[in-house]
Formats: structure tokens, sequence, C-alpha cells
């Protein structure tokens, strides 16, 4: 599933693409992929696209008349430029054309059939699906983060990933903030020393910023496997600290 890298460079790369345009059209291909009723999303019709911000690990479509798109990618998800425009595309769940002909297209891969567009008036923050998304990572204060890791009975790694609890990071992130801070992930945050807590916290603020800035050196989100990690995905591989051999532990 993207992460918050991923889908901050991509909001970036979307807002450089389309902000000041007017949308011409909405089309919803998937009528499940549309999780909210009112207001309807073809209400943003002649608004123009201010620009596209992420909270969490979702994109944020945000018009001049108030009116905000949130996307869900998911796992399988994108949201990518369609200069096709082909009538049934494959995968398609809704299309968003702008002045100019400039559509893109929003699709979903595998079988999950969890993405999809929630359309919201003013704050996005408090409707679903962000009504109980906890603040993005790269926003806690150590205090706060300090807070956080005392207060959570369980395994810090499943902590992490919670995002009610610190939004954007998912299994990736995780796993290598983890190697970073050298914490195992099945430690009990609340029994962490200050000084642990204080290097996961410089660790999380460090992998997260690296990884946004290799994102952003990207044309479009890419495959999890092609991201650049230490222990992600990488069993069977030597330790680039220790040399001993990366195993999986469930």
């Amino acid at each position: 599933m993207p992460e918050l890298p991923e889908v901050q460079a991509h909001a970036e790369r979307m807002t450089e693409a389309l902000a000041g345009k007017k949308l011409d059209n909405f089309q919803l291909l998937n009528f499940a992929s549309l999780k909210t009723y009112s207001p309807a999303p073809d209400e943003a019709v002649g608004a123009v696209l201010t620009e596209v911000t992420r909270r969490a690990k979702l994109l944020q479509l945000r018009f001049d008349n108030g009116q905000v798109h949130v996307v869900h990618l998911m796992q399988g998800g994108r949201l990518r430029p369609d200069p096709k425009q082909t009538k049934k595309p494959r995968l398609g769940l809704a299309r968003w054309v702008f002045e100019g002909n400039d559509a893109w297209l929003f699709t979903e891969a595998g079988n999950e059939r969890k993405a999809g567009v929630w359309t919201v008036a003013g704050d996005p923050d408090v409707h679903p699906p962000l009504l109980e998304t906890a603040p993005d990572c790269i926003d806690f204060t150590l205090e706060q983060f300090t807070e956080l890791c005392s207060s959570h009975r369980g395994r810090v790694h499943g902590m992490l990933r919670d995002q009610r609890k610190i939004a954007g990071l998912g299994r990736m992130l995780s796993n290598e903030i983890l190697f970073d801070a050298r914490i195992s992930p099945f430690a009990n945050a609340s029994k962490l020393s200050d000084d642990q807590v204080a290097t996961l916290y410089e660790s999380m603020r460090s992998v997260v910023a690296g990884s946004i800035e290799h994102e952003r050196t990207l044309d479009d989100i890419g495959k999890s496997a092609d991201r650049p990690s230490k222990v992600h995905n990488r069993a069977g591989e030597p330790c680039v600290d220790c040399d001993d051999t990366i195993r999986t532990v469930e």
C-alpha cells in the first residue's frame, strides 16, 4: 500500500499538473467506489482545482467551491493521467476530466475492491474516512510521541501502523524505522526507555524524510518492491550493517 511518502509526492505531482484548471466532467465508472452520496461529486464540475494535498495515506483534490474529493488508494489503487479516455477502462473506478481535456483515471488492481472516493464539503478531517485518523507522523513532537509510546501497551510495530494512533506509516516504513532505531518490532512500546523513544522518533523523521525525497525523483507511484529499503522485502539477503542474513519473523 502506498504510504505517506508515495502519496505526498504524488499529491505534489498532481498539483503541478492540475492546479488552476476547471473540472469539466466527473465520471463514476464503478458505483461501489463512491463512498458518499452528499455532496454529489459532480457538484465540483465548473469549479477550479486549487491544489491536491495529502492527509495520512489519502489524496485530497481541493476545489474552489469548498468541495474536496478524498481518494483512498488502498493497496492497488492508482490515479494517473488518462489520455485515451476509453469508455470502459480496465479496472476503472472514476475519472476526472479537467479543462483542456486533461483526464485522470482512478483504477484499482487486485481483488480487494477497497479503494474509493469520498466527497466532502469543508474540512475533510471531520468527515469519514479521516474522522478517526490520528495526526500525521511527521507532525508529532517528541513530547507527543513519547506520550503515545507510554500509553500503548502493545508491540511498537503495531502502534506505528495504527492510523488511529499515528498516521501515514505502513508495514514497510515501520520495518525500516525500527531497523534504523535498532528496536525490535516485538518490543512493548510502553516499556521503551526515554532514550529508545527519542531514537525511534528521530529514526521515524529521518526515514520518512528520506523516502519523501526519493519519491520526488519519480514520475509516478512505483511498486512496493521497487522502493529502497534495508530490511523490508530483503529476507535472505545479507544485512547492510552486520552481514548476517535477514530473516522474516512473524
